[in-house]
């Protein structure tokens, strides 16, 4: 099956494309900064004169404003790309009949979640652009669906992490603060818990829905197999790199990070529905982004 990635130089974009390639796909990437096909998801023209002249069966649509802080400051451009981006890739995949659009959402449309494990019939409680630009996109892509025909699947990872992560999330962060024994800094303590996988069992998961038909339709919460706090992590990371850095326990950044942020996936619906299972663990995940990141810190 050709696979048109967008969003294919990002951190998750390069593991799904090397993912796709070694279980026998044919990727084709395209991004704003490279890939095979250059250009950007918000120019129309690009869109329906060049992306449409390329042959592909299937979409995963990676491409996006991801950073929650440059969405807050400039929200007109976090939804003209998260969202009338994510709208001109339907229409083109639309036209183009494929087999399968992968639309990559966020666990952050839940929100603070009232309860955990967090299903995927959860309510949604958007906080910032970012976050609403995903309930947007969610609802074009099913609006796609559902008049369309498009054979529509939706992703919602928790915290993903590995080889070509931006060094100021948290575990490529505390993997270089540890290896230059320097302190690591938790704010309100390192209290927030999340359930964080290495990018290549996301990848195994598009690589699934692709091929399942059962997809269709759906959307999918994922998450690591471990759930643990931000210290935790920490602590694991400190331990797996024998760091002597020390543990800073410091205050929250803001009023409204007082409150952990205790959120966590049900993956009972993936692992049924799909049949999934995990590739790599959280602690070999950690090892790879380690050795990635030594000659780099």
């Amino acid at each position: 099956m050709r696979v048109l990635v967008t969003g294919s130089e990002g951190f998750v974009g390069k593991h799904v494309m090397a993912y796709l390639k070694g279980q026998g796909f044919d990727p084709v990437g395209s991004d704003v900064a490279g890939g095979e096909v250059q250009g950007s998801v918000t120019d129309r023209s690009f869109v329906d004169n060049k992306l449409s002249k390329v042959d592909f069966e299937a979409v995963v649509h990676l491409a996006g404003i991801a950073d929650l802080k440059k969405t807050i400051e400039d929200p007109y451009r976090c939804f003209e790309v998260n969202c009338f981006g994510t709208l001109n890739m339907l229409e083109l995949a639309s036209r183009k009949k494929v087999k399968r659009f992968v639309y990559p959402s966020s666990a952050n449309v839940y929100g603070a979640p009232k309860s955990n494990p967090v299903t995927e019939r959860a309510p949604m409680d958007p906080r910032v652009p970012y976050d609403y630009s995903k309930v947007v996109g969610e609802n074009i892509a099913m609006s796609y669906f559902k008049t369309k025909g498009l054979p529509v699947a939706i992703t919602r990872a928790w915290l993903l992490f590995g080889e070509f992560d931006h060094p100021s999330r948290a575990v490529p962060f505390f993997i270089r603060t540890c290896l230059k024994g320097e302190p690591i800094k938790l704010f309100n303590s390192g209290r927030d818990v999340t359930a964080p996988s290495h990018a290549l069992n996301f990848a195994r998961l598009v690589a699934t829905i692709l091929q399942k038909d059962k997809a269709v339709g759906e959307a999918f919460n994922f998450g690591g197999e471990k759930t643990l706090s931000i210290r935790e992590l920490a602590e694991r990371i400190k331990s797996m790199t024998n760091s002597k850095s020390e543990l800073q326990m410091l205050p929250p950044r803001s009023e409204a990070e007082k409150e952990p942020q205790v959120s966590y996936p049900s993956t009972e619906k993936m692992r049924k529905l799909l049949g999934y299972d995990y590739e790599m663990n959280l602690d070999e995940g950690i090892r790879r982004t380690v050795e990635w990141m030594k000659p780099r810190s």
